[in-house]
């Protein structure tokens, strides 16, 4: 097996949840497999997603758990998966059909890469978060680490499992920046949606937002 592919999911609306899923299994490399990590969900929607899943058991693997947040649920995945490299997806998100061939391509000798996205907004202020060192300040995505655009040998997933604080990506790929050879690749290959309400970016924006007013 070449990638595993993790998915965490928190009560994303079976729709967005379903389009996600339905990218990653239409990429035009296939030895993959996605595990999907419910993290506690809405009984409702836990039942639509093992119904999915079920019917796609070849590609896809569904595990529930009670809710432990997102960095301990990948750390999960990373501790089942098979795959000889690790890849991310949002479940709110979406991966071009490329995604996964254009990343193994870049990687190349390296040993994790991120990368860019094309970034889907309402308005400018989309594109800006708080930045992770002062939260009154704001820096536009790009200049971010985004969790979701990880993609990497496994080896260096399970050396430096991620934490349950605010900005874990951004910690995560420091800390593999002093023990690996990493980059940000200039792709924009993951489609990265900060316009739905409710997403995993609306409610990390809020978080933002309280932590800037709590200063």
């Amino acid at each position: 097996m070449t990638i595993t592919v993790i998915m965490t999911v928190f009560n994303t609306t079976f729709e967005l949840t379903k389009r996600a899923i339905d990218s990653v299994l239409h990429q035009d490399f296939q030895d993959f497999e996605l595990i999907v990590l419910d993290d506690g969900s809405d009984v409702s929607l836990g039942v639509k997603l093992l119904e999915y899943c079920s019917i796609r058991q070849s590609k896809v693997t569904y595990v529930r758990h009670q809710n432990c947040g997102q960095s301990h649920a990948i750390n999960r995945g990373v501790k089942i998966s098979n795959g000889a490299y690790i890849a991310i997806i949002d479940s709110d998100d979406e991966y071009k059909p490329n995604h996964l061939s254009a990343c193994l391509t870049e990687i190349g000798p390296l040993d994790l890469i991120c990368s860019f996205t094309e970034t889907i907004v309402n308005s400018e202020d989309d594109y800006c978060v708080p930045d992770k060192d002062d939260y009154k300040k704001n820096i536009h995505v790009d200049d971010c680490t985004i969790l979701a655009t990880f993609f990497g040998k496994k080896e260096v997933f399970k050396q430096l499992p991620f934490k349950n604080m605010y900005a874990a990506d951004a910690d995560f790929y420091a800390q593999a920046a002093l023990h690996h050879r990493v980059k940000k690749a200039n792709l924009r290959t993951y489609i990265y949606y900060r316009n739905i309400a409710g997403s995993i970016s609306a409610n990390l924006k809020k978080e933002q937002l309280f932590l800037s007013e709590s200063l």
